[in-house]
């Protein structure tokens, strides 16, 4: 088998709840993981939506969510994960919001796909001080073993 994330608040191409937007409370989803494979060190889960700002004529990736060095013993993330409440280790980067921690869903446009990637790696990084996705991903290149995402949709009403 291979590594998964699947969450218990959408199911994959799924449409994410209100709540977990900028419509609603804006709080993460309750995510999990199976499968890590053995000799990973750290986790790195980034949240993306590729198709902004409109689907139709998509004109960058807008990141919503950045964390790294989760420990590879964790299964998961709860709902409304308070930065406080992170696996012991777990450091953030920055979203596009140009801050930390989670930020929802919110289109301006259109019907958008939200990408939850989650790499296995087989080192622990660096503190990399807020790191942009950017950033995170130029310090992951040559230690992801394994990777796996969940897509979830939402649409303005």
């Amino acid at each position: 088998m291979s590594m998964t994330i699947t969450s218990s608040s959408f199911s994959p191409h799924g449409v994410i709840p209100a709540r977990h937007t900028c419509d609603g409370h804006d709080t993460s989803p309750e995510l999990f993981w199976t499968e890590v494979p053995e000799g990973t060190q750290s986790l790195v889960l980034i949240m993306d939506d590729p198709d902004a700002p409109d689907p139709a004529a998509p004109k960058r990736t807008w990141v919503h969510w950045v964390l790294y060095n989760i420990p590879p013993g964790t299964s998961g993330l709860s709902e409304a994960i308070a930065t406080a409440d992170l696996p012991p280790g777990t450091r953030e980067g920055l979203n596009d919001w140009q801050r930390t921690g989670y930020g929802g869903p919110c289109p301006p446009i259109g019907k958008h796909r939200y990408f939850h990637k989650l790499y296995a790696l087989d080192t622990v990084l660096p503190d990399l001080k807020q790191p942009t996705k950017a950033k995170l991903e130029k310090a992951m290149e040559g230690h992801v073993i394994a990777y796996s995402e969940l897509i979830g949709l939402y649409q303005k009403h």
